[in-house]
C-alpha cells in the first residue's frame, strides 16, 4: 500500500526524532484533533448513533482509528464499517469512558494513547478563549513573534478555510495601558467568529505558547480602525480551499457542534 506521508505521519516522526521536545509533542497532538480519522465500528451508523468497535486488550480498551480510509482497510483486511469524525470530535466523545485510541495500527506511525491522554486533548481542545472588552489607544508594528506560532496559526486557519477574507497581526496599546498583540479578522463570516477566536488561542496553545497571549477581534472593510491597522499591522494570508461553502457543505456524523456523535459500548471484541 503506497500512501504519501500524512500531516499525521509528519508530526509522530518529527516527534520520535526528539521524544524530549515537548513542542513536538504538542505539534502530534495538534494534527491529531485536526485530522479527519476513520473510526472502526462495530455496524453501519444511524445517524449520529455511532457505535466503535471496542478492543478489550491487556492495557485497557481501545477504539481505533486511522487518518486514511485505506489503512483501515488494510487492517480489517475486509470491507468494514466505519465513520469519518474530526480527531478532536473523537477525543470529545471518548472523554469518561475509560478507553484509549489506536491511531494508525499496522503502520509505521502507530500510536497508542491511553485514557488519560484523550481526556489531556479534550480538556485542552475545551478551553476557550475569555472575553474583554478594551479600547485600543494606537497600533504599532508587530514586535517579533515565533516563527513556530505564525506557521501553526496559519496551518490551522487553513484547515477551516474561507470564514474570513484575511487577518492583520498587529502591536496594540489600550486606554489604562495594557499593552499586547491583536489578531483582527476582516469581514469574518458572524456565525463563524467563535471558531476563529478559538484557532487562534488553539494556536497559541499548540505552538508551546499557552503562556502568552493573543488578543483577537474582528472589523469590516471600512471600519476605521482597520485602516489604522493596516498602516502597520502584518497581513496574515492562509489557503482557502475551493468548493461549497460551509453552510452548504454536507456534514458529516459528529460535525454538528449541537449534535455531537453518540459513541456506544454495547460490546468489546478481543
Amino acid at each position: 500500500m503506497d500512501i504519501n506521508l500524512t500531516d499525521l505521519d509528519q508530526s509522530y516522526l518529527a516527534m520520535m526524532l526528539k521524544p524530549e521536545d515537548d513542542r513536538l509533542r504538542l505539534h502530534y497532538y495538534d494534527a491529531l484533533a485536526d485530522s479527519e480519522l476513520f473510526v472502526l465500528l462495530e455496524r453501519e451508523p444511524k445517524a449520529s448513533d455511532i457505535d466503535p468497535k471496542v478492543f478489550a486488550l491487556e492495557g485497557g480498551p481501545l477504539v481505533l482509528v486511522f487518518d486514511v480510509e485505506e489503512r483501515l482497510s488494510a487492517f480489517t483486511g475486509a470491507a468494514a464499517p466505519y465513520a469519518a469524525l474530526p480527531g478532536r470530535v473523537i477525543a470529545t466523545a471518548l472523554v469518561g469512558q475509560g478507553v484509549g485510541l489506536g491511531i494508525n495500527l499496522g503502520v509505521a506511525s502507530a500510536m497508542i494513547l491511553p485514557p488519560s491522554a484523550v481526556q489531556w486533548l479534550a480538556d485542552t481542545l475545551a478551553h476557550q478563549p475569555a472575553q474583554d472588552e478594551g479600547r485600543p489607544k494606537f497600533f504599532h508594528p508587530p514586535q517579533a513573534l515565533p516563527a513556530e506560532l505564525m506557521r501553526v496559526l496559519t496551518h490551522k486557519l487553513s484547515r477551516i478555510g474561507a470564514l474570513a477574507d484575511y487577518a492583520l497581526l498587529g502591536g496594540v496599546e489600550y486606554e489604562g495601558g495594557r499593552r499586547g498583540h491583536l489578531l483582527a479578522f476582516v469581514d469574518a463570516n458572524q456565525n463563524a467568529e467563535a471558531a476563529l477566536a478559538k484557532t487562534a488561542t488553539e494556536a497559541l496553545t499548540f505552538s508551546g505558547l499557552d503562556a502568552g497571549t493573543l488578543d483577537v477581534t474582528f472589523l469590516a472593510s471600512g471600519d476605521r480602525g482597520l485602516e489604522m491597522l493596516k498602516k502597520v499591522g502584518q497581513r496574515v494570508d492562509w489557503s482557502k480551499p475551493q468548493g461549497p461553502s460551509p453552510k452548504d457543505a454536507p456534514s458529516a456524523p459528529g460535525s454538528n457542534p449541537k449534535k455531537p456523535p453518540i459513541l456506544r459500548q454495547r460490546g468489546r471484541i478481543v
